[in-house]
């Protein structure tokens, strides 16, 4: 064969290889969708007497963000709250951890226990210390920054410390991703879980209704754009949080 023969060969053999990944890429995306709309097709009907989280968004109003001028934690009490010799934070390790391990039987100071962390979907062993604390940390789902942005300047001090101890607001979480959240709402910040995605803002919703705060345009718009996925999502029932 000749020399112009073996280069026309191998050329049309890149092409051949770029084509077929071409098309391989297009079906993988098309199942994505097939699949995607199965999970939604056979999704159950949501429980009796629950308030859909589509629902729900609806009825949030649509504002831009105040100033944060004046904000602080102090604003929100700045502790945990107490609950006869446990705070909030304890509390909430106790309810979101499995193998919990206490101080003593009279001392609710949690030790150890198995995270699974709704943010990453990673199993965390969480170990008290000063080196070990913060892998797990408390999340305020409404970070606190953006709730003071969002309208709850305009509460008293005694409806924002309730806020800041509300258990349906905390979750246990991963600490480096606790972090990476930051103030962000769910526009610039969403879990990499993505299986938790469509919990995660529907409890962002319940807070915000629970405490009247709002919502900006962006973050509206990325709230649907993950319900659209699970429109038989509905807000999560207090007793359980």
């Amino acid at each position: 064969m000749s020399r112009f023969g073996n280069r026309l060969t191998r050329r049309h053999y890149r092409i051949i290889i770029t084509f077929a990944v071409a098309l391989l890429i297009a079906c993988w995306s098309l199942y994505g969708d097939w699949r995607q709309q199965q999970i939604i097709q056979q999704a159950p009907p949501p429980p009796a007497n629950s308030t859909l989280a589509s629902t729900a968004l609806a009825k949030l109003p649509v504002k831009g963000r105040a100033p944060k001028t004046g904000y602080s934690r102090q604003q929100f009490g700045g502790e945990w709250a107490m609950s006869g010799s446990c705070d909030e934070r304890e509390q909430i390790l106790a309810r979101d951890m499995t193998n919990v391990q206490f101080r003593s039987s009279t001392d609710c100071t949690v030790l150890s226990g198995i995270l699974n962390d709704p943010y990453t979907g990673k199993m965390i062993h969480f170990v008290r210390g000063p080196n070990t604390s913060s892998d797990v940390q408390i999340d305020h789902v409404v970070a606190i920054g953006d709730a003071w942005q969002k309208g709850a300047q305009a509460l008293s001090l005694t409806t924002r410390v309730q806020l800041y101890n509300d258990p349906l607001e905390l979750l246990a979480v991963d600490g480096p991703a606790n972090e990476q959240k930051s103030d962000g709402d769910a526009a610039t910040w969403l879990p990499p879980n993505k299986s938790y995605r469509c919990r995660y803002v529907a409890r962002q919703i319940a807070v915000k209704v629970k405490y009247h705060l709002w919502v900006t345009q962006a973050e509206h718009d990325a709230m649907q754009r993950i319900l659209n996925i699970c429109p038989t999502q509905v807000l999560p029932i207090e007793s359980q949080t």
